[in-house]
């Protein structure tokens, strides 16, 4: 048998592989790992894709909530699991934020995690209290100067999106507001809501009910372009050119998963996020559908990965 018919029939008896693990997957169960904790908003989606995600592949998709250390304790569990597509992460904006503040991790945030696609993204909003002496960005801005030091804001905790997203605001707009963190969770909208902070980076999922009932103000949302949802909120960067910010949900898969089977759950998040009420549900939510393959959700991964490591040495954040 000469070298060449051996390839040949190597490849064959792979691609055959491959295709009998994908007709076969899924035999039971998945676990789908939202590394929050439960009520938040990852909560609330990782059980809105299980759900859908469930019902598209025929078993049940059981969502395991396992928070702590910023959402890298849930997925260092996914890291470290068998790679045969039973063990999926809600991987979140929070993910690469996460991944680039900490100063050591048991895992490899682009290796050991295969990132499967998207399913939504949304910029931040934002807010303000509705008696701030500020109503735009610009008049921020311009009070922020001239008081360095005097406002202040919170974030669900050190090197958390919300932290992140504020630093860059301070690093381009050459403010100096001060970082007031909380234990996570909604203690941060809490403390807004109280008065004892200015300023507030908030997903729309938590902050727009406030802000439709006047208890908040929103001054900007953190998108390249104006939402669809709320088409007369302007930009941060109509202010601040260059200015983006987005969060997102997508799903990651141990490394090493079966290509078949990772492609298998990309198509069905494609179907799954064009069924009407899921759209729907994600604009209610603040967000807009998506589907990316799996590189284009790799690559949109290690760009915010790269983005916040140059913000943390920047703004020399001590990494945790």
């Amino acid at each position: 048998m000469t070298c060449r018919l051996k390839q040949i029939l190597l490849c064959l008896c792979l691609w055959a592989m491959g295709s009998s693990w994908a007709q076969t997957y899924p035999a039971h169960s998945i676990t789908l790992v939202c590394p929050f904790a439960p009520g938040g908003s990852a909560d609330i989606m990782a059980r809105l894709i299980g759900n859908k995600l469930g019902e598209s592949l025929g078993v049940p998709v059981v969502v395991d909530n396992r928070p702590g250390a910023g959402g890298l304790v849930g997925a260092s569990l996914v890291a470290k699991a068998k790679p045969d597509g039973y063990t999926l992460l809600l991987v979140t904006g929070a993910y690469p934020a996460g991944a680039a503040l900490a100063k050591q991790l048991s895992f490899d945030p682009v290796k050991d995690i295969t990132m499967v696609g998207m399913v939504t993204s949304y910029p931040f909003i934002l807010n303000t209290s509705s008696q701030a002496p500020f109503k735009s960005v610009p008049e921020l801005i311009a009070y922020a100067k001239a008081n360095p030091g005097k406002l202040n804001y919170s974030s669900s905790g050190i090197g958390s999106i919300g932290h992140l997203s504020s630093e860059l605001f301070n690093v381009m707009a050459g403010t100096e507001m001060v970082h007031i963190p909380t234990k996570g969770g909604s203690a941060a909208l809490n403390e807004l809501l109280a008065g004892r902070i200015d300023l507030l980076f908030e997903a729309p999922t938590l902050s727009l009910p406030f802000i439709k009932s006047g208890k908040l103000q929103a001054l900007a949302s953190s998108g390249k372009e104006r939402s669809k949802s709320w088409a007369t909120l302007p930009t941060i960067s109509e202010a601040l050119p260059g200015y983006q910010v987005y969060s997102f949900i997508g799903l990651g898969a141990t490394a090493g998963t079966p290509d078949a089977t990772v492609r298998l759950i990309n198509q069905e998040l494609k179907k799954i996020v064009q069924q009407a009420d899921v759209a729907k549900r994600l604009v209610e939510l603040g967000g807009e559908p998506q589907h990316s393959s799996p590189e284009e959700f790799r690559q949109f991964v290690e760009q915010d990965l790269r983005k916040w490591q140059q913000l943390i040495d920047v703004r020399k954040i001590e990494r945790q």
